[in-house]
């Protein structure tokens, strides 16, 4: 045989080997008990054909006479290879390392009625720098214990229903353990068993979780024992329960925002009002300070005192130099408010250069300087005027008063 054929001949023993191997891999193992397929045909063949009785016609077959198997029993594979139902657990005892388990001392009713509450009473002795949560029994919704609490038929009540749990913590519940001073705390939790089922029921409260804290600020969770408790229906004791109309209906707490926000700005408008009301009370109790009287205009007021002296008895007493002196001084104060200095205190040469600053058209000031030298006359060298001269002397005071009069034409020119 050549080198080509001895490839291929040993080829295609090693494909017949695995392909063998396959088969034997894959056909299903024989039952331990049962005998195989070789030691069937050799009994088979053992046994003497004519030793056999005849099976009669009209008799049914072994088979045929077993009951039925039921549909829902499986075999013990189908069953091993289900999946378990899920459990849930209600509490998981956590002790920190070092701490004392605190003792737990329970009470629940033995008996109940469905629909009606039941109290679990918690005694928690624990050391004096310990302390049981608040929060430590409160069951949130959709957590393992309250799943667990549900599924054992009870059920705990709204919080804001009038039924809560509720922590006592007397002052005096002290218990001595030897050297160490131990606190007792009582809790009182609050369950509704509804059992699914009626007549009488007896139902198991799963452990439940009690959180103590330590004074190092550590947590440990302590859990309840699980309490069995009777149901009764509330009807079970009645021969022929009637069907009772439904309870009247409880006031129900809801928030009204739209209440809440007009409440809310009815309180501020008040505020408002009541403020505006006392700052307009200080407004009309301020000092209050009067706007100047308007100002006499100087020519009128030199007017009506030259009206004064001309009216005056003056003359008829023969009092001449006053009477020259009081037109002078009429003159001379007239002549500073007009024009912006104090005439009174001022001399005549100071009068005269004063004068000088002003519009010539505006003043005669040759008329003016003329009547103060005349009136100095009088006042300084001892002049004694007769009646002509005080007559004069006046109407020439009363010229130069009305002729600085300011008119439309001229009140922007110059001071006024």
């Amino acid at each position: 045989m050549s080198s080509w054929g001895a490839k291929t001949a040993l080829f295609i023993a090693t494909v017949g080997l695995l392909a063998s191997a396959r088969l034997v891999a894959a056909a299903p193992p024989e039952p331990q008990g049962a005998p195989g397929p070789a030691a069937s045909a050799a009994q088979s063949a053992q046994r003497p054909a004519a030793s056999a009785p005849p099976e009669p016609q009209g008799a049914p077959s072994p088979a045929a006479s077993a009951p039925p198997e039921p549909q829902s029993a499986q075999s013990p594979a189908a069953s091993a290879s289900a999946t378990p139902e899920k459990t849930w657990s209600s509490c998981v005892d956590y002790l920190p390392e070092g701490a004392i388990r605190p003792n737990l001392e329970v009470r629940f009713p033995p008996n109940g009625t469905s629909g009606y509450e039941l109290r679990l009473l918690v005694t928690v002795t624990h050391g004096r720098g310990e302390t049981v949560l608040p929060a430590g029994f409160r069951i949130d919704r959709g957590s393992d214990a309250m799943r667990a609490i549900e599924a054992a038929h009870f059920h705990v009540p709204e919080t804001t229903g009038g039924s809560q749990p509720i922590i006592d913590r007397p002052k005096d519940a002290e218990v001595e353990n030897g050297a160490k001073k131990l606190l007792t705390t009582t809790l009182s939790l609050p369950f509704i068993a509804l059992p699914d089922k009626p007549g009488r029921q007896i139902l198991r409260l799963p452990p439940l979780p009690v959180a103590v804290g330590r004074a190092n600020g550590q947590v440990m969770t302590v859990c309840t024992p699980g309490m069995a408790v009777t149901i009764e229906d509330p009807i079970a004791n009645e021969s022929q329960p009637a069907v009772r109309p439904n309870d009247p209906p409880r006031s129900q707490l809801e928030e009204w925002v739209l209440a809440k926000q007009v409440a809310w700005v009815i309180a501020a408008a008040i505020v408002l009002a009541a403020l505006g009301a006392w700052l307009a009370t200080r407004w009309d109790r301020r000092p209050k300070v009067l706007p100047p009287a308007p100002r006499i205009p100087p020519w009128v007021t030199a007017l009506e005192e030259l009206a004064a002296i001309r009216h005056s008895r003056l003359l008829e007493d023969e009092q001449l130099d006053e009477f020259a002196d009081r037109v002078n001084n009429c003159v001379r104060r007239y002549l500073g408010d007009r024009f912006g200095f104090d005439g009174l205190e001022s001399t005549t040469s100071e009068i005269r250069g004063l004068l000088k600053r002003i519009d010539p058209t505006f003043v005669d000031r040759n008329a003016v300087e003329g009547f103060l030298d005349d009136t100095d006359l009088v006042k300084f060298a001892k002049f004694t005027p007769g009646f002509e001269d005080c007559a004069l002397i006046l109407a020439r005071a009363d010229t130069i008063v009305r002729s600085t009069i300011p008119t439309r034409s001229k009140r922007s020119e110059g001071p006024t």
